[in-house]
This record gives C-alpha cells, structure tokens and sequence, in this order.
C-alpha cells in the first residue's frame, strides 16, 4: 500500500510538472515570435487618400472584427481559452504608438509590436496586399479618431495556452506565411480583369469560409463552411446582375436572404462595378 501512494504521488507530481510546463511553454509561444526580415511599407513614401483606405478597410472587413468605429471587440471571453479581444485600432487603444513596420507585421504577418502571435487576425489574406494598397489602408487607420479604449490586454488561460500555444500554434498566419516572400510588389491594376478578381479575393478573405478553390469548405473544418461561388456552385446559374444583386442586398435570385453574419455581404456591397465585375470573372474563371 505504501509503495502505490508513493508511486502514485509520483505520478501525481510528474503530471502536475508536465501541464505547468506546457502552460507556460505555450504561453511563451505565443508572445515571443522574432520577426527581423520582412518588407516594409512607408507610407510617406505614398501619395494616400483616405477614402481609397476607409474602402480597403471597408471590404476587408477590418470594422467586422474591431467595431463600426474601430474601438474594438471582445472576440474569446470564454473557458477554456480565456480572454482574447480584437483590439481597439484608434489612437485610443494599444496601437497609438505603432510605426509603419508595426502596421505591416500586425496585419501582414500576424505578429503584434511587443512579439505576440496574433491568433484572431486573419494575415495570411492580407499577406496579399500590394505595397500600396497597404500604404493606403494604414494611413487610414492612423487618423481614426479616438475611441475610448474599454478593453484589456490578452489573457490566455489554462488550458488554452496549452491549445493555442501548443496543440493549434502552427496554424496561426504567423506560422503560415513565409515572411521573406511577402510584400515588396505593387497592387495589381484596378480594371475589370481575372489578375484583379484574384487579388481581391485574398485581401477579402473569400478563401476562409469558401475553402481552396472557393470550392465550398468542409462542415468539419474550423471556421464558417461556405458554400462552392465557383461557376460549378449555385453562382453558376447566375447572370453577372445576379451576383451584382446579391453582394450589394444579400439576396439571391433563388430568394435566399443572406445571414451577414456569415457572409459580409453589407462589406463588399461597397465594391465599385468594376471590383465586383472583377471579382465575378476570377469565380467563373476557375475550373475544377
């Protein structure tokens, strides 16, 4: 009897080490990414206009994540993660201090100034953006006026450091993107024109719920399943003024009314004709 309690206060003791060890190595994880050689923007470098970055902003869903106003969101305030908000990107909030190079790798590389691997932020779409392209969206975000800043820091709690910092890290953008091959090209040509449609599909992030391909993503994957928007999807028995309806009312020819919690639409039906005609040639385009 005395060697099982020994044995078994052994046992008791190792796995205790085990799981404080994996907390605070994935804690560690998780707020120390080094990020040294990447392209960055200048944005003085740039003629801006701030209605080119509010668009950008608009149609990559920036405001869907951090507010109407930007002054930010809870996105994880739940066991077993935590606390994880979408910040507030005004003056107000933890950005006010940001640089250029602070901007790129936040919302290019998914990595925060002070090194933390942003698990919310969807860079690997906007790894896509052209220099200026992504000149104009930060030049934006930094005259946002103030916004009263009501939200804490990150709090990554047991066991959600050991399932974020451990278990899921490798598949944060951060992990994903190849740092030293992104940036350092101009956005493509406005014009309605297959190469724009691509462009905009990554910068808005189509890919994330409709899967590669846009051929319609798993239920059993991780994020909101959308449908195939290929010309072998529904999209397919549409007319150009079908798609043009439905990204701008959320309503299909079939009388369906899109959920704009799941599909954006009220995002993208600020797309311009020559956007959405783009946009509308990349989808018919693909073949599978």
């Amino acid at each position: 009897m005395k060697k099982f309690l020994i044995s078994s206060a052994g046992i008791v003791v190792i796995l205790i080490f085990a799981v404080g060890y994996g907390h605070f190595y994935g804690l560690k994880n998780l707020s120390g990414y080094e990020l040294n050689n990447f392209a960055t923007v200048e944005t003085n470098q740039y003629t801006t206009n701030l209605d080119r970055g509010r668009h950008l902003s608009t149609i990559s869903g920036c405001n869907g994540c951090h507010g109407g106003n930007y002054q930010g969101m809870d996105f994880i305030n739940e066991a077993p993660i935590g606390y994880v908000p979408a910040p507030n990107l005004t003056s107000a909030g933890p950005v006010a201090n940001y640089t250029d190079d602070d901007w790129v790798k936040a919302i290019r590389h998914g990595i925060a100034k002070d090194g933390r691997v942003m698990v919310a932020m969807p860079s690997y779409h906007y790894s896509a953006y052209g220099d200026d392209d992504l000149a104009e969206l930060i030049a934006y975000l930094k005259q946002i006026p103030a916004v009263e800043d009501k939200f804490r820091k990150r709090d990554i709690q047991f066991p959600g450091s050991i399932i974020f910092g451990i278990l899921a890290y490798d598949s944060w953008p951060a992990n994903q993107i190849p740092h030293d091959k992104v940036g350092g090209e101009m956005a493509p040509t406005i014009d309605e024109s297959v190469n724009y449609g691509e462009y905009l599909t990554r910068i808005t992030g189509c890919y994330e719920c409709h899967g590669e391909n846009l051929i319609g993503k798993d239920p059993d994957s991780e994020g909101s399943p959308g449908p195939n928007i290929t010309r072998n999807g529904n999209p397919g028995n549409w007319k150009f003024a079908d798609f043009m309806k439905v990204m701008r009312t959320g309503q299909t020819p079939e009388g369906k009314v899109l959920n704009p919690e799941k599909m954006p639409w009220p995002h993208y039906s600020l797309m311009s004709d020559t956007e959405l005609k783009a946009l509308w040639l990349k989808l018919n385009s693909i073949k599978i």
